[in-house]
């Protein structure tokens, strides 16, 4: 299993918990996506089914390790959407899957001294089946421990949140961002992992989604346009261009997903009248990003459009966000 990083307080927090003989039956893992939640609910359902709370390690030839990894541990269930014929994954978790899970919450551990059933993501989950897992957390079986990876939390039934610990993990750190891309890609430089730090936002997930789509060109492009206004339009026309045929749609894609951020950011050392219209420009920028795909917008007057409000928050005195 590769290192988890970050999240150092929630991995203290259950393990505490489980060595003080105080380990709630369920626990709600919430957080931005792509910030680890589920592989550090996985390291924690390792080590639970371990029994190595005290160390917080298990060594790669302990038998519950070779179980985990093999997925064929039979004191652990992990509930995710199932994969389709078509090889697209199912819309939800569905019911029947969490219905199954009453065969392992019927015996008693096989191997280890608890059970351990880990749901990626609980959001995911439709109504029967969330109301099925409520039943189990009614009346939890003895050393059974449910991990609970939520996006939003606010999404989940209010009885299955009542009936389980949040823990809110944060976004990482440039160090640990850093470290977390080194491990899940080697074939990244140390450009590459300067780059996609700075535009992860502390999300390793979102970052390595980023990865090999021309981030640095777009940034560069938002950097002029925010910087002379690109009176002449011809920055925000060139984008257009490039993101608008259906090949370059990832590029879109991850257009979409940089602007707000690259508005937001640039927002925070404005004050007054000029920080009101700002966040102004960057309600809509993020509304029209959040449309875009759903609505099927045309690409390129999408592209345009977010470029003029990028465009409309230079003050032409700052220096460049990246730059």
């Amino acid at each position: 299993m590769k290192p988890v990083y970050g999240h150092d307080s929630t991995r203290r927090a259950i393990l505490d918990a489980a060595r003080s003989r105080r380990l709630h039956h369920a626990w709600i893992l919430s957080g931005p996506q792509g910030i680890g939640k589920a592989s550090l609910a996985g390291e924690l359902a390792l080590l639970l089914l371990a029994g190595e709370e005290e160390t917080g390690q298990v060594a790669e030839s302990h038998p519950a390790a070779r179980l985990f990894a093999a997925g064929t541990h039979p004191d652990y269930a992990e509930l995710r959407r199932l994969e389709k014929d078509s090889g697209d994954l199912a819309r939800n978790i569905g019911v029947d899957q969490v219905r199954a899970l009453g065969r392992l919450l019927g015996t008693a551990p096989s191997v280890s001294q608890r059970r351990v059933i880990l749901i990626d993501a609980a959001d995911d989950m439709e109504r029967g089946a969330a109301n099925a897992l409520l039943k189990c957390l009614e009346e939890p079986p003895h050393d059974v421990v449910f991990l609970l990876v939520s996006h939003a939390p606010s999404r989940l039934l209010p009885t299955i949140r009542s009936r389980c610990r949040l823990l809110r993990l944060s976004v990482l750190g440039d160090t640990d961002m850093a470290n977390a891309l080194r491990g899940a890609d080697a074939g990244l430089n140390e450009g590459d992992v300067a780059e996609l730090t700075g535009v992860g936002g502390g999300s390793p997930g979102r970052a390595l989604a980023l990865s090999g789509l021309g981030v640095s060109d777009m940034l560069a492009a938002l950097e002029r346009i925010i910087d002379d206004g690109d009176q002449i339009n011809a920055e925000r026309l060139a984008l257009a261009k490039t993101l608008s045929g259906k090949a370059t749609r990832p590029r879109f894609e991850a257009f979409l997903d940089l602007v707000p951020d690259f508005i937001a950011e640039r927002t925070r050392t404005k004050r007054g009248a000029e920080l009101h219209a700002a966040i102004g420009h960057w309600e809509q920028a993020r509304d029209l990003a959040a449309q875009a795909i759903p609505l099927s917008l045309d690409p390129a007057a999408t592209v345009f459009e977010l470029c003029g409000h990028v465009a409309a928050i230079g003050d032409r005195r700052e220096p460049g966000m990246f730059g």
